[in-house]
């Protein structure tokens, strides 16, 4: 394991929680492991990993980027990765309102029904 994997999963734990990666590895085949490891050691061992943006800078515009592209499962991964990052829930929302004009209606609904969700869930292990 070559050392930005392993900060990645560092980062990643931090960010995500060690059952959600953990659920992820464990869910992990022979044919998508190297995806998981290259996720890891790219986007959260590489990018993740810089100085240039706070944590929840990177938070924000990750949720604001899955919104646009329309994936709410991850979207509410990384809802709770912002709050474990100290977002706010106001933060968060505001991000999905402002890209409101910029990806459309149906695309802001699809966010906020995954937000909602991933909320609720992280205020009731509170």
């Amino acid at each position: 394991m070559n050392d930005r994997r392993k900060r990645g999963e560092q980062i990643r734990r931090e960010v995500m929680s060690d059952p959600f990666v953990d659920r992820s590895l464990g869910n992990a085949s022979d044919f998508d492991i190297p995806l998981q490891e290259l996720v890891m050691e790219t986007a959260w061992g590489t990018v993740w990993d810089r100085d240039d943006l706070p944590r929840e800078t990177r938070s924000l515009v990750t949720i604001a980027m899955l919104a646009a592209m329309k994936c709410p499962n991850e979207l509410k991964g990384h809802v709770r990765g912002a709050l474990r990052n100290g977002c706010s829930v106001e933060e968060v929302r505001a991000v999905l309102l402002h890209a409101l004009p910029y990806i459309g209606a149906p695309a802001s609904l699809e966010a906020f029904r995954a937000a909602k969700e991933a909320v609720e869930e992280y205020q009731e292990q509170e």
